[in-house]
């Protein structure tokens, strides 16, 4: 087993190592070992307050504190960085990402890119030439409406030190925002059961510009993009983009290119197609 890679698999927001559990199953199936871990303030670290619960108190939720308060980019980067650690002494290490999980894997892939044989995102963030919010604002996104989830938002950001979102809210056109941005095409049942599997706060740090790719680093650490051609929470246009950037940062290492069918969660809950994937990359 001394040449099997291990898997290691980084969430993205609001989710945790739970989320990997289908996907983890089918890579252990095809004899491939994995970890699955949880960001700081995130799995058994999140805070779910009582307010949170049924029936909800919006009131107390706006002002209940949260553990991931104070939680920055380089404790995620410290976190990634112990398991890569870890999972080195056994073999290769293959760091997969998903989301906003890319700002973290990129960072430590600047940091440490001794600890990683082989990097992936899946419809992740890889921020190059731009910072996030950069990006938010160039016409690739100009589909994207963060405004539609603003009726799920709870409490003042600046004053809780997080982003809380009710991911239990009942209202029907906020449900059906959430589920077009990122799961529409599960059923309603496999997208509430996802729903139901987020926590309620985001730390706030998405990184500086010195968090972006770095050539000397991150740059010669072979690379995989795994596109979602139906994402709509992160379109295959921005995807692409990030892809064309690093590309011209580091034109001798450029991304090995796949693309799945399906939205931003699918993968997640029906994996055997990105198992198939990963694990083609084992030997690589």
């Amino acid at each position: 087993m001394q040449n099997q890679p291990t898997f290691v698999l980084v969430h993205g927001a609001f989710a945790n190592s739970f989320s990997f559990a289908p996907l983890q199953a089918e890579l252990a199936l095809l004899g491939h070992r994995s970890v699955a871990l949880d960001l700081p303030g995130h799995g058994f670290e999140a805070t779910f307050p009582a307010a949170y619960q049924a029936p909800q108190d919006l009131d107390a939720l706006a002002a209940a504190p949260g553990s991931i308060k104070g939680v920055m980019l380089a404790d995620n980067v410290a976190r990634v960085t112990e398991v890569l650690e870890r999972a080195k002494r056994n073999g290769p290490t293959v760091l997969v990402a998903h989301s906003r999980g890319g700002f973290t894997a990129t960072a430590v892939a600047n940091a440490r890119p001794e600890l990683i044989d082989r990097i992936v995102y899946v419809s992740a963030w890889c921020p190059v030439d731009l910072d996030v919010a950069g990006y938010y604002a160039e016409p690739e996104m100009a589909d994207v409406d963060p405004g539609g989830f603003a009726a799920a938002l709870v409490g003042n950001p600046a004053e809780l030190g997080l982003l809380r979102t009710n991911f239990r809210t009942a209202d029907p056109a906020t449900l059906d925002a959430f589920k077009q941005a990122f799961a529409a095409d599960l059923t309603d049942d496999e997208f509430r059961t996802f729903l139901n599997t987020f926590q309620p706060d985001e730390n706030l740090d998405a990184g500086t510009p010195d968090d972006r790719a770095q050539a000397a680093t991150w740059g010669r650490i072979p690379r995989t993009y795994v596109r979602l051609a139906a994402d709509a929470s992160l379109p295959p246009a921005v995807q692409d983009r990030m892809i064309r950037e690093a590309d011209a940062l580091t034109p001798d290492n450029p991304f090995d290119v796949r693309t799945l069918e399906g939205s931003h969660l699918r993968w997640l809950v029906h994996p055997g197609a990105a198992a198939e994937v990963l694990a083609g990359l084992a030997g690589n």
